[in-house]
């Protein structure tokens, strides 16, 4: 079983050995690497909540506080069965570095509560919210920690939570949750900025590779917000995309997919698995779905030159090491995701500040933060001769130590 707490610390130990064995010497202390791997918090909460039937039932919620060395904690909050203490771990451990790679000044958090929405009304998932706000409460806040919505949570989610914040402490809780609907104060751009980010970054590594992007195949597994934003700014570039999943299974034409097709999912392309989806002979793979989809059982068989990670931990270190190998070079997600805490980062100066952007000022700041994210890392890669996550984490650590020293 891969075990994403675990994956993350085997990350941040191998770009920490390398730091010490690069040019410039870093080793880092004992103490400091205890730092680094575990959270800093973690908040484990019971609360009852009232059902429609009259009934009192306890959930289950966490939340992770990695690193506020650079920052007020930042990370979503996630309403799904499969939350689990390793899991919201391993997650504020990403944010950490996250945030450090796209230079923002943030730390990692992560939470989440153990439920199934799909067995609640909606007035029974608003007082969810409401009372998991009231149980951690006491450890979030604008300069403190800053939740976003996640896997099965929404912007109007976000807006109950602001809602509730708000009464508790009797202040604009506004600033304490970003990714709220744009009535509640939320950013333009919000929604596409994880997929436009990673369609971003792929650009500038069709740039460093001299790809012919009319001709440079590209295969999504998951259409979701970021798959499905990711696309339609791939296909705007021009980029040929031959595959597309969703959850009930995949779509492929080697003549390319126009994501923007409203027959998209009927439309007579070829139907394959999710797992062919991923070892089809494409130049670029994005898995955009969940974690842990390639590892050591199936990284021999990805045929693709490239791989961005849009999802979070879509590779494990097994299958990092059997890719680096076959000389596959993959954009960590640290870096390809970073495009959706960017702007929660904006959407929170803006309410920090009283400001409002327009979309395109929101886009553009985006765009213009992960191009030199990109290049920061990819130079990195270079200069250490090592694979992109290794670097991206070797440069994230520099920042997160230097802050913390």
């Amino acid at each position: 079983m891969n075990d994403p707490f675990l994956n993350s610390v085997t990350q941040i130990r191998r770009a920490a050995d390398l730091l010490c064995d690069s040019a410039e010497k870093l080793c880092l202390p004992p103490e400091i690497l205890e730092r680094i791997f575990e959270p800093q918090r973690l908040v484990k909460v019971h609360f009852p909540v009232l059902m429609d039937n009259g009934s009192t039932r306890t959930f289950l919620g966490f939340r992770s506080q990695h690193n506020n060395a650079r920052g007020p904690y930042k990370g979503g909050l996630r309403f799904s069965p499969e939350v689990s203490e390793s899991e919201v771990k391993a997650l504020s451990s990403w944010m950490t570095w996250k945030c450090a790679v796209a230079d923002i000044p943030f730390g990692g958090g992560k939470g989440g509560v153990v439920v199934d929405t799909k067995s609640l009304s909606k007035a029974e998932i608003e007082r969810l919210s409401r009372a998991f706000v009231r149980a951690i409460a006491d450890v979030i806040g604008p300069e403190k920690d800053v939740p976003a919505p996640d896997m099965y949570t929404t912007p109007e989610i976000m807006d109950w939570m602001v809602d509730e914040y708000s009464k508790i402490t009797g202040t604009d809780g506004r600033a304490c949750f970003t990714g709220k609907t744009i009535g509640g104060g939320g950013s333009e751009g919000r929604t596409e900025a994880t997929g436009f980010g990673g369609a971003f970054v792929m650009r500038e590594l069709a740039k460093r590779k001299n790809l012919d992007v009319a001709n440079t195949t590209v295969a999504i597994q998951g259409f979701g917000n970021v798959g499905e934003y990711f696309a339609k700014k791939a296909h705007e570039y021009g980029f040929k995309i031959v595959a597309l999943s969703n959850s009930k299974g995949a779509i492929h034409n080697q003549g390319g997919i126009n994501p923007n097709d409203k027959d998209l999912w009927t439309s007579g392309h070829h139907k394959i698995t999710n797992d062919e989806l991923l070892e089809l002979d494409c130049d670029i793979l994005v898995p955009a779905a969940t974690e842990n989809v390639i590892t050591g059982e199936n990284a021999d068989k990805i045929k693709a030159k490239y791989i961005i990670e849009l999802a979070n931990g879509p590779l494990t270190p097994a299958a990092d090491e059997i890719l680096t190998k076959k000389g596959i070079i993959f954009v960590p997600d640290i870096l390809a995701n970073s495009g959706g805490v960017t702007v929660s980062y904006f959407e929170w100066y803006q309410n920090m500040h009283n400001e409002k952007w327009t979309k395109e000022d929101v886009l553009a700041k985006l765009e213009e933060k992960l191009d030199k994210a990109f290049d920061d890392c990819y130079q990195e890669m270079q200069k250490q001769n090592t694979d992109m996550r290794t670097a991206s984490y070797m440069l994230a650590i520099k920042k997160v130590v230097d802050a913390m020293k």
